[in-house]
């Protein structure tokens, strides 16, 4: 088994707090030295208590997953022999009631345009095995109850 470690990390500094009114900015930390800048959406908490320009859950969540799927798509496509220039994925997360009526992402779409190079070029079908597999070993798909949907274009 393999743990992955993400340190979160909010503090209050002097602003108020049972009022509800407290900024929900905080930093991601990961292992490599990266911080990422994170809050609640704006859509969850209003702007000032929340900052538009950090990184949501919500967002993360759709990016883990278009990542992840992105990560398998190249390594096949390498493996395969074709070159892949360049791979553009404008993934969108649905935010609904999920069937136990309980608020989640209840639907993950993946758009990935991808353009190819060199001398040998897949053809749709060898694109949509690639797209099948990547989803199939995706990590990130495997662990969501949303659905995933793959929609090439």
């Amino acid at each position: 088994m393999t743990e992955y470690l993400a340190t979160v990390e909010w503090g209050r500094g002097d602003q108020p707090f049972l009022d509800n009114k407290y900024a929900r900015a905080h930093d991601w930390r990961f292992d490599g030295g990266a911080v990422v800048r994170g809050s609640s959406a704006p859509e969850s908490v209003p702007v000032p208590m929340s900052d538009p320009t950090a990184v949501d859950p919500e967002e993360a969540l759709v990016a883990s997953a278009s990542s992840c799927h992105m990560l398998f798509f190249l390594a096949y496509a390498a493996k395969a022999g074709f070159v892949v220039d360049r791979y553009l994925d404008e993934a969108v997360g649905v935010m609904g009631r999920d069937e136990r009526g309980k608020v989640a992402i209840v639907s993950v779409i993946l758009r990935p345009a991808v353009t190819f190079s060199g001398e040998t070029l897949p053809d749709a079908a060898a694109i949509a095995d690639l797209h099948h597999r990547s989803h199939e070993h995706c990590y990130i798909a495997n662990s969501l109850r949303a659905e995933v949907t793959v929609e090439p274009r």
